[in-house]
């Protein structure tokens, strides 16, 4: 079965030129105008990916994505933001907000289609049903879960894969290139703090104290290490 987009966006000319090409990948496209149209669509049918304009005549996509982010069933749904702003700190309040990913206007179909791919594969459940323990902390790879004491942390599908990433090789110095080499996204920009915000906000969902990490560590000038311990109580 084709997997379903839903691409929210007012330029009828663009999202005409992304559907052709994305159907002509193989994937199922719906569009709608506004925000009002996109929340519709959201609550009656079931999607895979949802690629959202930030500028949008009835709204701020910044406003739906808080929206998802805080509803239960779609909370996990991959969300890339289109964006013509053409400053950083917009991309970056998308992602703090839960956006797995970006794009600036204006961009090449083809480079949106590999960024939905890679968002598919993020969010396919993997063919094991391993659970990743580290003291009070547990990574259910099959469930696409983060637990800890039992509890369940909300994260983003993108931010888990970042988690699973760095969980998979515990107490190795991972630089933000070989995270992202790992998810097999895009190159990251010089400029560009995606990882950081991403790794901030894991570690709110995760750590008992944000500001003085003992699962993730910070090596300055280097990247992140996974704590191979992390509570008093670890092994």
């Amino acid at each position: 079965m084709s997997a379903r987009v839903l691409l929210i966006d007012d330029d009828a000319r663009l999202t005409g030129m992304v559907s052709t090409y994305l159907v002509s990948a193989g994937l199922h496209v719906s569009v709608a105008g506004d925000l009002a149209q996109g929340r519709a669509r959201l609550q009656r049918e079931l999607f895979d990916v949802l690629v959202l304009d930030l500028m949008l005549p009835d709204g701020d996509g910044l406003d739906l994505t808080r929206e998802l982010r805080a509803d239960p069933r779609l909370r996990s749904l991959p969300l890339l933001m289109l964006t013509a702003r053409g400053e950083p700190m917009d991309r970056i309040i998308g992602l703090e907000l839960g956006a797995d990913d970006y794009l600036p206007k204006p961009f090449e179909p083809r480079e949106l289609l590999a960024r939905i791919k890679a968002l598919l594969r993020r969010a396919t459940p993997l063919g094991d049903d391993a659970v990743l323990r580290f003291g009070r902390l547990e990574v259910d790879v099959n469930a696409r879960q983060v637990r800890v004491d039992g509890r369940i942390c909300e994260l983003t599908s993108y931010q888990f894969d970042i988690l699973q990433v760095m969980a998979r090789s515990p107490g190795r110095v991972l630089s933000r290139d070989q995270i992202m080499d790992a998810l097999k996204g895009h190159p990251i920009e010089a400029f560009d703090r995606s990882i950081d915000v991403h790794v901030s906000r894991i570690r709110a969902a995760i750590e008992d104290d944000p500001k003085n990490p003992r699962r993730i560590l910070t090596v300055r000038g280097s990247g992140y290490v996974f704590a191979r311990k992390q509570d008093a109580d670890a092994a």
